[in-house]
């Protein structure tokens, strides 16, 4: 019983939303936090080598703080944010689509568990690389439409 709940899209919708609620209050709030997601469903643009890459685990946290929060935007159903990885500190913009997250963290407590399995992502996930070419403008365009920023644009 709660299998076939917990499977159905408008679950998954629903529970989407209410990710996407929690982290738009996030943003107003200034609050860095961290997100729990299944790393099958998260896209990377470049992507990563595979000595990277196969690091991760089947469950991965990212915790979103300083420039990594900074380019952070909620658009089409995904958490985009750039990070860098590895030693080298490889730059790549990450594309968690919202079903795909399992819970948030904030100061290492959970404040939201998602029960909802990820839906198929991959067409759209394949479009936002493909418009999220150029990282570094869109990130610019994120940083640049805080209006706290402003100051920075000369």
């Amino acid at each position: 019983m709660l299998m076939d709940l917990v499977t159905k899209n408008d679950f998954s919708n629903l529970m989407s939303s209410h990710i996407k609620d929690i982290m738009i209050y996030l943003f107003e709030k200034e609050q860095n936090f961290g997100i729990l997601c299944k790393i099958e469903h998260v896209g990377f643009n470049p992507e990563l080598p595979d000595s990277i890459g196969d690091e991760f685990r089947e469950v991965t946290l990212f915790f979103l703080a300083g420039y990594t929060y900074e380019t952070a935007r909620l658009e089409e159903g995904y958490l985009i944010f750039e990070a860098g990885f590895g030693s080298d500190n490889i730059g790549s913009v990450v594309s968690v689509p919202l079903s795909a997250i399992m819970q948030i963290i904030v100061d290492e407590t959970p404040i939201f568990i998602s029960l909802a399995s990820p839906k198929a992502v991959k067409s759209t996930q394949t479009n936002l690389k493909e418009k999220d070419n150029d990282g570094v403008e869109n990130s610019m365009a994120a940083f640049l439409s805080n209006p706290e920023n402003a100051k920075f644009n000369k």
